[in-house]
């Protein structure tokens, strides 16, 4: 996610925090519902009760986290009318938008906005990117899987595609081999390159893929010689991509291990609910 983008979402987000007396701060549903890009309340409601069927299974109460109130709105003419409105804490928040649409950006920068216990700019970019790089991985992982398949149907070797890889990821990085670049990053043999590489690299090696992929149906290649050539190309051309924005893919600096970075993700989600659960005592 661009930083402007962030920044602007940050903003706004801000602009629409209210702060109880009690210093506890807190968001209201319809407020909400403009900002996660949703037109329709009858939509965005629909979100909001799978977020308290989730704050339910976690153990906690409704009411403390989402209140039902009334308020008076202009509709124009001077007139006013009533309307629902719900107050959410920030946990109220946040799992509204684990349950939204994920492919809104609104709802992507949400879901780390109201995760962080400081609404620091810089922290909530941080961990945009950490989340991005790892969606990023996934879908490496698919690409992978994917061109792993096709390969194996059509050649019938259960080791061809990693000999196709590795001379895919030797076209990539400037002719140094996957085991070269492993040992230039420091990284552990036992270990996939791709969990350390940053999230560039990473989409240049899965973009690589999915043309590879496209083209051995669309030409209909069936031998590892075919195969491997349009492979090789296929990152050659993507590097080629890269160098000419002055974007060396060897030379980047490694990224922490993909793998520690999901525990560390996966492990702030399950703070969020037990600092509830201590709030609630």
């Amino acid at each position: 996610m661009k930083k402007e983008i962030i920044q602007k979402l940050h903003t706004r987000f801000e602009d629409f925090a209210h702060s109880a007396e009690d210093g506890v701060e807190f968001w209201f549903a319809r407020d909400l519902q403009q900002l996660l890009g949703y037109s329709k309340w009858q939509n965005f409601s629909t979100v909001i009760l799978k977020a308290i069927n989730a704050c339910i299974k976690s153990g906690q109460e409704k009411s403390d986290h989402f209140t039902g109130v009334s308020k008076m709105v202009d509709i124009g003419s001077n007139t006013k009318r009533e309307i629902d409105d719900i107050i959410l804490t920030r946990y109220a928040c946040y799992l509204i938008a684990q349950n939204g649409d994920p492919n809104k950006v609104e709802i992507a920068f949400a879901q780390t906005y109201f995760a962080v216990q400081t609404r620091k700019q810089e922290i909530i970019e941080k961990r945009i990117a950490e989340i991005e790089r790892l969606e990023a991985r996934k879908k490496l992982t698919n690409s992978e899987k994917e061109l792993s398949q096709v390969i194996f149907e059509r050649v019938k070797d259960e080791r061809s595609f990693a000999r196709i890889r590795s001379k895919g990821d030797s076209a990539l990085f400037g002719g140094k081999s996957t085991s070269q670049m492993k040992q230039k990053l420091k990284i552990p043999k036992n270990r996939p390159l791709a969990d350390f590489l940053p999230t560039i690299t990473i989409k240049a090696k899965d973009f690589a893929n999915e043309i590879t992929n496209f083209n051995i149906n669309k030409e209909n290649l069936i031998s590892e010689t075919g195969i491997s050539a349009e492979h090789v190309k296929n990152n050659e051309d993507v590097r080629k991509l890269l160098t000419d924005r002055n974007i060396t893919p060897e030379e980047l600096p490694p990224a922490e291990d993909a793998q520690k970075v999901a525990r560390r993700l996966k492990s702030d989600e399950k703070k969020i609910a037990k600092e509830k659960s201590k709030k609630k005592k």
